[in-house]
């Protein structure tokens, strides 16, 4: 059975709202977790009740910078495309500040 801190991350995870991005640092402070739990994220996710729930394409690294692998590129430029979310072309999000969730909004 996952722990508190997990469930958390799965609950942030799943508000993050269409259009918006947040980090994998936002979350795990949002979560109450310390400086380095940014790096478990993604393996605490991966183990979600229902990893499709998850909104992978809404969750980038500091920075605005997007993960792309080529197996995944496809559907997530479609769904970035779908929320209005834009890339340049070094693979960062144009506005990032603009559209980050902080998770702030919840409270």
């Amino acid at each position: 059975m996952p722990g508190q801190f997990s469930l958390r991350v799965y609950e942030l995870a799943l508000s993050i709202p269409p259009g918006r991005v947040t980090t994998y640092g936002a979350i795990a402070k949002a979560a109450g977790g310390g400086a380095m739990a940014s790096r478990s994220i993604t393996s605490i996710l991966s183990k979600a009740p229902n990893p499709r729930a998850i909104p992978w394409h809404r969750i980038v690294y500091a920075g605005g910078k997007v993960w792309m692998s080529p197996e995944y590129e496809k559907l997530r430029n479609k769904l970035y495309k779908r929320e209005g979310i834009k890339l340049n072309d070094r693979g960062y999000i144009i506005d990032f500040d603009e559209i980050f969730y902080d998770f702030s909004e919840l409270n």
